[in-house]
């Protein structure tokens, strides 16, 4: 029996060169192939998370101890992957794909994910400028400055791609009513109209893999890389992968991850924001002992954030893989030099003490900081394109390290509190009108940073946290007046009022429901018609 397949429309201009019936039945013959383990995989973390919510805790898998043991190495990188020092984030909107690609990064993080939307829409131009980047022929006139946007002519950044993760559906495909994984989507799409051109290009179909929580997800990442390959032609190992570690489970299983792409294998990123998103998450209800200071408290100098990095550093490099740090989320200021000199003494000793630790690249969320983070890897590296011989034996990591949350310095206090549903309301009002990428107080801000503030506020109500500052208890109560406040002000400087209502009813329930959401975009999801 023929499965029935319905795609909705797109408006956007050069859909028809991706919505093409050769890339839709792509789509399908993946999806329908590997659908069913990615629903056993989401069942799986609701098992674990539900076993540490009963008092059980997270360590490092008895069963896989000879792999962590063993003597293996990940493939050898591409020439185009070799040198990382300075990666490029954001959404693969036009002006951005432009100015990224130009942006004199070795790499640009093109990300279908965190700092995009789901509306149709964006997946579908993200696509349509990808192609158009990929070929080298994009160009794009901004309608509101009639500014014309075009490719340099020199040397431009290395594509990595990043599809949206595995708790996601594309629901704007459906195969016999049913919607695909939007991670099959939007890697399938990508790699059936890139993957030759950019293999002419002299590099390949290269992604990054978010919000993994184990070994075997990456076990299903891999099977999907070699059926793709395989139904293209394209030789086996051609694709690679960078896995961001942004999950506590996944912090425990990173030898196994590796292995377990090795052949497709090109690093591992230290995802922090996500990080401490799972943290929280994972930990909610087991008392003040996961408790995490105010955000903007929490540096990666604290314990458990060191053993994390550390770790990573020496799993990579022991394996021959690459490993990439964390976002400097600043965006310059054009009005206030005081603010960026700052910053960027903050930036300098972030990426300072990352090139020391052994990363071999990391991310700025602006091109203002590109010059900066290269001129600090390049101190470092000199003429080496990376730090793999940097094998850190000295570290040894326990669980007891990764799980020491009580031992980060910082207090939490109702102005962490005020400063969490003021930055959520503006992203989520954002987010619901379709940009997942919104600087705001001279940050980039993701859904990764507002998973991170709608938690620490669900779980400091849980806990009944007595705030520093003020000596008043967290209550949900005390939440929803900020909210009105907050609400309100935004509103007085410009918002408009029906986005920010919509937004504080969205932020109050992914914060102060008894029922905790595993993600806040799903919820999000279903207040928007895509």
């Amino acid at each position: 029996m023929t499965s029935q397949i319905r795609v909705k429309p797109s408006q956007v201009d050069g859909h028809e060169a991706i919505l093409t019936k050769e890339a839709i039945d792509f789509v399908a013959h993946l999806n329908q192939k590997f659908h069913a383990r990615r629903d056993e995989f989401l069942k799986a973390r609701k098992v674990r998370r539900d076993k540490v919510g009963a008092g059980g805790t997270l360590d490092f898998l008895p069963e896989t101890k000879s792999v962590r043991e063993g003597d293996w190495k990940v493939a050898p990188a591409p020439a185009a992957l070799n040198d990382r020092r300075v990666e490029m984030t954001g959404p693969a909107t036009p002006k951005m794909a432009i100015n990224a690609m130009n942006s004199g990064a070795k790499v640009w993080l093109a990300d279908l994910e965190d700092s995009s939307t789901p509306h149709w829409h964006n997946v579908i131009e993200s696509q349509v400028v990808l192609r158009g980047v990929i070929r080298r022929d994009y160009k794009y006139t901004d309608p509101n400055t009639n500014k014309e946007y075009k490719l340099n002519s020199g040397k431009l950044s290395t594509i990595v791609m990043r599809p949206r993760g595995w708790h996601f559906d594309e629901r704007n495909m459906r195969i016999d009513g049913k919607p695909v994984v939007a991670a099959i989507f939007d890697f399938a799409m990508y790699f059936f109209h890139n993957a030759k051109a950019l293999i002419e290009l002299g590099e390949g179909p290269y992604f990054y893999l978010p919000k993994m929580e184990s070994h075997l997800e990456a076990r299903l990442w891999n099977e999907i890389f070699m059926e793709a390959q395989r139904l293209l032609g394209i030789p086996h190992g051609t694709i690679r992968a960078t896995v961001l570690i942004e999950t506590i489970p996944a912090a425990f299983e990173m030898d196994e991850i590796l292995y377990e792409l090795k052949d497709h294998m090109s690093g591992l990123n230290a995802g922090r924001w996500d990080y401490l998103f799972s943290m929280i998450k994972v930990f909610r209800d087991r008392g003040v002992d996961f408790l995490i200071p105010d955000r903007g408290q929490v540096a990666m100098t604290a314990p458990m954030m060191r053993a994390y990095t550390d770790l990573l550093v020496q799993t990579c490099h022991k394996r021959g893989a690459f490993a990439i740090g964390g976002m400097a989320a600043f965006v310059p200021s054009r009005k206030d030099e005081a603010i960026n000199k700052v910053a960027f003494e903050k930036v300098r000793a972030d990426k300072t003490r990352e090139s020391g630790d052994g990363f071999d690249g990391s991310w700025v969320a602006h091109p203002d900081l590109v010059p900066l983070c290269r001129e600090v890897f390049d101190s470092v590296l000199g003429d080496k394109p990376n730090q793999l011989d940097k094998q850190r034996p000295e570290v040894h990591v326990t669980a007891d390290d990764l799980l020491a949350v009580n031992k980060t310095p910082g207090a939490i206090t109702q102005e962490g509190l005020r400063l969490n549903i003021d930055v959520s309301l503006q992203y989520l009002a954002a987010w619901l009108g379709g940009n997942g990428a919104v600087a705001i107080h001279n940050l980039m801000e993701d859904a990764a940073t507002v998973e991170i503030s709608r938690s620490q506020i669900w779980q400091q109500i849980k806990n009944q946290v007595i705030y520093s500052d003020t000596a008043k208890v967290a209550t949900k109560e005390l939440a929803r007046e900020i909210v009105v406040q907050e609400s309100e002000r935004l509103v007085q400087i410009g918002w408009q009022k029906e986005k920010i209502l919509q937004a504080a009813q969205l932020f109050e329930r992914v914060s102060l429901d008894d029922d905790y959401a595993d993600f806040l975009t799903l919820p999000a999801l279903e207040m928007i018609d895509v």
